[in-house]
Formats: C-alpha cells, sequence, structure tokens
C-alpha cells in the first residue's frame, strides 16, 4: 500500500516537472521585439516560429516541374518499360525495378536503380546502380553489385530518348 502511494507521488512529480518544464521558453531582450505585428510576424518566420504564405499572391516566376514534362524522368521509363517497377518516386526522384529474370538462366535476377540528381539532360544527372541476385537454392540467395556495362548502356539509352523528347514539339 505504501509502495502504491510512493510510486502515484513519483508519477506526480515526474508528471508536474516535465509540465511546467514545457511552461518555459526561450526569454529574449524585449527591446529587441518590434512592436509592429507584421514586423513581428516576419521576425518570427526568419527565426523558423511560424509559418509563412511568401508569394502565393505575387506574381512571379515558379518553376513547377511535372513528371510529364521533365524528359529525363519520361525517358527514363520508356527505357525500362519491359520491366516490372517496384518502387517509382518522381518527388523523390527515384525509379526501381523489381528483379528481373530473362528465363535464360533462373538462378539468376537483376534489379536496376535509377537516382536522378538532376533534370537536366546530362549524363552525370544520373545514378544507376545494377545489383545481381544468385540464388543456389530458394532461400539461399547472395545479392551483389554488379559492375558491368549495363550501367553505361542505360545512361547512353536514357540521355538519347530524353535529347529526342526534347526537341518534339510540345503539345498545349
Amino acid at each position: 500500500m505504501k509502495i502504491k502511494k510512493i510510486l502515484n507521488f513519483c508519477f506526480l512529480l515526474f508528471f508536474a516537472l516535465f509540465f511546467f518544464q514545457q511552461c518555459g521558453g526561450k526569454k529574449g531582450d524585449k527591446t529587441q521585439t518590434p512592436t509592429n505585428a507584421l514586423e513581428r510576424a516576419k521576425l518570427n518566420v526568419k527565426e523558423g516560429r511560424g509559418a509563412s504564405l511568401g508569394g502565393v499572391f505575387r506574381r512571379g516566376s515558379t518553376n513547377y516541374e511535372f513528371s510529364t514534362s521533365n524528359v529525363m524522368w519520361r525517358a527514363s521509363l520508356d527505357t525500362l518499360d519491359f520491366l516490372p517497377l517496384s518502387v517509382v518516386d518522381y518527388s523523390g526522384g527515384l525509379l526501381i525495378t523489381d528483379w528481373y529474370n530473362n528465363n535464360s538462366n533462373n538462378n539468376e535476377s537483376l534489379k536496376i536503380t535509377v537516382r536522378f540528381l538532376s533534370n537536366e539532360t546530362r549524363s552525370d544527372s544520373l545514378k544507376i546502380t545494377v545489383h545481381q541476385k544468385k540464388c543456389l537454392t530458394n532461400s539461399n540467395c547472395v545479392v551483389s553489385i554488379l559492375n558491368s556495362k549495363i550501367e553505361e548502356q542505360l545512361i547512353t539509352s536514357i540521355i538519347r530518348k530524353a535529347a529526342i523528347l526534347e526537341k518534339k514539339p510540345k503539345k498545349k
């Protein structure tokens, strides 16, 4: 009975300390805080303590890039269209295929990862990794990164296709 009271007291003490700890805050010099509400709001946003709608109502140059207008993305999808895709993340700039086997050797499969480093049509805008899985049995598989000409061939193919897509007139 006494132990239960001690545990309850400790819990309440911990809760009270935790709760009142949160009431503190960063104390600053009040003479440096602007009195104008707009200036205070700008200062809060600058210090990361608020939210801003930025230039929502201003007309400016915004550059929204959608997957249909990105030629590198479209060229990569066109090049890898014969493979099943397991991850397609445009906002993260990532394409990952599922394991692919061309039926010539059932013990070996390939998986291709394409990372988009830039939207520019250049060979250094892509990082392609090819993984190879070799299985001795269904449960005994070894996965390794395959260093072969497949990466270079894929990059070349994607860049060529992207260059062709860039030159095509855009339909509105």
